[in-house]
């Protein structure tokens, strides 16, 4: 691989995986698209995220195989001492070890972080749960819903009719968000090692997480002790920052956050007119008067199609964009030049189309390859890890036989 691309950055750091389903792999996956060796470690049975439905490339669900690649996967029984003695042996070559365990299994399972970093306390441990892993929640279970209903997140999402239910994201964002800070504060922690040789333990907590995603709606809240509502595709500050539906029936989306804009916006409707309107000469009249306001503009835009009124205002310079499916915004993403759905092929003659990492690196030719391969199967690596860390044949050969640890079957890569 090129020393260059965005896939040799942590080259040589080794990562033990003890992730399942979707915060943990997706914080993972980040990590091994930039070059770390990640070690996926799996119950025999496989991460539980393998075999969601409805969608499948052989046995393996594209759930799964949206948040597993360029990693390894060994198979192996926690509950059997001697799997307990070789998940061991794997860490103490690991530079990081991310779990998603709830607060307490662990120490259960024999893999006490506190006490593993006594041992060696150079080591980076991050631990992701639901709500941390301190507290008078820490036992209770968590999932991306129930955290962005806990948030408020659910609060802010929906139509501004507060008689409507409030509905959930469309994206796992509690999940996906808590996966990145964990990889975030494992990196953090890494680039401290390096310089001090003291490693870390990471408390992540999904609710925390989607705290820290309220942001601006936080901050509001507490200066004005007003609790926001339902933000709809709109903005609580402007006005001009929300979706319309044009005459064809599309919607689209207008930011426009200036004066300069909003003149823009004037101009393209044809209605010069309302920027001496005195209801909305400022940005702040403009707010004041929204109601009014978005009547005017929801008229207007009605008398042509959205495509049409996007060329329009991108030719005055008035941020703007269609809202597209998502199956129509994966090919925009395929024919963009950014390589963001990219095809990962296997051995095995399996085939997916991903969505590819955006982090990329400028070189004086243009982008660096990233260089992914395809999720591994269950087991895929279990025999080759185990040598890695000094197991002899024999012993390897012990393990497999009395089924403590998992290689692919000749079918379907199910342990066998």
């Amino acid at each position: 691989m090129n020393p260059s691309s965005p896939g040799a950055l942590l080259d040589g750091v080794r990562i033990v995986d003890l992730t399942t389903f979707l915060s943990g792999p997706f914080g993972t996956q980040m990590l091994a698209d930039a070059g770390a060796d990640v070690i996926k470690v799996e119950p025999l049975q496989g991460d539980s995220s393998r075999s969601i439905p409805p969608h499948f490339v052989g046995e393996d669900s594209a759930y799964y195989l949206a948040n597993n690649r360029s990693k390894r996967s060994i198979a192996i029984d926690a509950k059997d001492p001697e799997g307990l003695s070789a998940i061991r042996k794997l860490i103490e070559t690991a530079d990081i070890v991310i779990e998603n365990f709830r607060p307490g299994v662990c120490q259960r399972l024999g893999l006490d972080p506190e006490e593993i970093r006594r041992e060696r306390p150079e080591l980076v441990w991050a631990s992701i749960s639901g709500f941390g892993q301190t507290g008078p929640w820490k036992d209770k279970p968590a999932y991306d819903m129930i955290v962005q209903a806990l948030s408020g997140v659910m609060s802010l999402t929906g139509e501004r009719d507060e008689d409507r239910p409030a509905v959930r994201l469309g994206i796992p964002v509690g999940d996906l968000v808590a996966g990145m800070f964990a990889a975030f504060g494992s990196l953090a922690s890494y680039i401290r090692r390096l310089r001090t040789g003291k490693g870390a333990h990471i408390d992540v907590s999904m609710l925390d997480g989607q705290l820290v995603m309220t942001s601006y709606q936080a901050v509001y809240a507490m200066l004005s002790g007003v609790t926001p509502g339902r933000q709809g595709a709109g903005h609580d500050s402007i006005p001009t920052y929300r979706s319309f539906r044009a005459g064809d029936r599309r919607e689209f989306v207008i930011t426009a956050n200036t004066d300069r804009m909003w003149e823009g916006l004037c101009r393209v409707l044809g209605r010069e007119d309302l920027i001496t309107d005195s209801r909305f000469l400022s940005a702040a009249e403009r707010l004041r008067n929204k109601l009014e306001l978005w009547e005017i503009l929801e008229a207007e835009f009605t008398t042509s199609d959205a495509a049409t009124w996007v060329d329009r205002l991108e030719a005055e310079r008035v941020p703007c964009g269609l809202i597209k499916t998502v199956t129509e915004a994966l090919e925009d993403g395929r024919i963009a030049g950014r390589e963001m759905v990219v095809q990962l092929d296997d051995p095995q003659g399996r085939s997916v189309k991903v969505v590819g990492n955006p982090v990329r690196l400028m070189e004086s030719g243009g982008y660096e390859p990233q260089g992914y391969s395809y999720p591994p199967q269950l087991g895929e690596h279990s025999e080759a890890l185990l040598r890695e860390v000094g197991i002899d044949e024999q012993s390897i050969t012990s393990l497999r036989e009395r089924g403590v640890i998992g290689v692919p079957s000749a079918t379907e890569g199910r342990c066998g």
